[in-house]
């Protein structure tokens, strides 16, 4: 009966992503209020499947594990592992054989929960009283959590070796210095190692409360039954209190150069600053901009100074990650050694040459047509639109976000994108992390 039903679904799907074929005209009304616990809620009816997502977000993220690094990961990773008196093999038992499917996951920013169950109430409502067994009581089990832990450790040994995860950690040290989003949300060796269920559990009872939650829900259910649905899982959890703001990002003063010396084939090269936040005034600007200049792919701008015209790259770009607070503008690029010096300063020049002069007129058509063509793939699913819910309630974007998106992304000027770059991007203040062998006369340097 259930392979039937999630047949049916798999075979529905393309009835939802023509729903959203016609353009933001067509995107759905979201509904929003707050629990009696404090939760915020986002709610769309989507009546075309029988099925429901719920995802539950909380404000933590790795950014608040003070000094206990890796506590908020591993403190999510666990709360599938046992809750309400069931270990892991019986929760799992437990969505499997009513068709539903249970994730968590964190962040820098955040950490959730989610829930994807059909909607008949027969399947929905035991799948969902495990779920809030999950968020409400969870067992943190020593077994299991002495199991993550060690898998936490061993991931981080590979990441040791891995060129790429050893350019994105010093990068992110280099660009944020003592501030929460410096430190690896896995956490490092030392601080893992030390991590005890003591730990996990007094981080666990300070943020996942519900004043600390965000809560959405999408799929066929009515507005009456999202409302009893909400407090059923706003209920699970004590009220508690919001979590404190960030520390503000500080800008970068001068430019610093790190070499890590690594053994592999070609060199990976990291370069930037703290760009910006959701809900930044100038994120529509940045944002068509930066498709432009480097995040478009192959017809992007750094692509085809240093890919196309000169081969000395397979692949160059760039792209902000907006956050709470500034996430990191990230331009980069993997290439031979003995060209890595090239390849860097044809980077440099390609980004300052952009902040100087701005976009051409085509390239600005190109990119609005290119953004906006692709933005009804991006909500064609519950599942898309659960997650974009998800994010613009744990940043408080306004409501409209998704039918103001597209227009919003029309009306960028060139000037518009100019101005921006001239006053967020300076390429003479940013950071440049090097991984890769020592090459004769390298105008890298290697710091301690």
């Amino acid at each position: 009966m259930f392979a039937r039903k999630i047949s049916l679904l798999v075979q529905a799907w393309p009835l939802l992503a023509l729903l959203f074929a016609g353009g933001a005209q067509a995107l759905p009304q979201i509904q929003s209020w707050t629990t009696a616990g404090g939760a915020k809620v986002l709610f769309v009816a989507a009546h075309e499947l029988p099925m429901l997502d719920v995802r539950v977000v909380f404000d933590a993220g790795s950014a608040r594990d003070g000094e206990l690094h890796g506590v908020a990961a591993l403190t999510n990773s666990m709360l599938g592992k046992g809750a309400g008196g069931k270990n892991a093999d019986a929760i799992a038992a437990g969505f499997e054989q009513r068709g539903a499917q249970f994730g968590s996951g964190s962040e820098r920013d955040m950490a959730w929960l989610s829930l994807r169950s059909l909607s008949d109430p027969k399947l929905l409502a035991p799948s969902l009283e495990l779920f809030r067994s999950l968020l409400g009581q969870p067992d943190f089990p020593v077994a299991d959590f002495k199991r993550e832990r060690q898998l936490t450790l061993t991931g981080l040994e590979y990441q040791l070796q891995q060129p790429e995860s050893i350019a994105e950690n010093a990068f992110y040290r280099a660009v944020y210095g003592d501030h929460p989003y410096a430190y690896n949300p896995d956490g490092n060796p030392d601080s893992v190692a030390a991590l005890r269920v003591k730990d996990l559990k007094a981080f666990y009872r300070r943020y996942y409360v519900a004043a600390n939650a965000t809560l959405v829900m999408v799929g066929d259910i009515d507005r009456k039954r999202a409302e009893s649905m909400a407090e059923e899982i706003s209920g699970a959890l004590p009220s508690g209190d919001k979590a404190p703001a960030l520390p503000q990002v500080a800008p970068l003063k001068q430019a610093t150069t790190e070499f890590v010396e690594h053994p592999s084939s070609q060199s990976h090269v990291l370069m930037g600053e703290p760009g910006m936040r959701r809900g930044d005034p100038d994120y529509f600007a940045l944002y068509v901009g930066n498709h432009i200049l480097g995040g478009s792919g192959l017809t992007s701008r750094i692509s085809e100074e240093i890919r196309q015209k000169r081969g000395l790259s397979y692949s160059a770009y760039s792209y902000f990650v907006p956050m709470k607070r500034e996430g990191p503008f990230t331009l980069g690029f993997q290439t031979r050694t003995n060209k890595r010096d090239e390849a860097l300063s044809v980077l440099r020049q390609t980004v300052q040459k952009f902040v100087d002069r701005g976009p051409t007129d085509k390239e600005l058509q190109a990119a609005k047509d290119n953004i906006i063509g692709g933005f009804p793939l991006a909500v064609s699913s519950n599942r898309k639109i659960t997650e974009y819910l998800a994010m613009i309630g744990f940043y408080n974007l306004p409501l409209d976000y998704l039918t103001t998106f597209p227009d919003k992304v029309k009306a960028v000027t060139a000037d518009q994108i100019r101005d921006a770059f001239q006053r967020r991007v300076n390429v003479k203040n940013m950071v440049t992390v090097v991984v890769g062998a020592k090459a004769a006369g390298s105008a890298c340097r290697e710091h301690p």
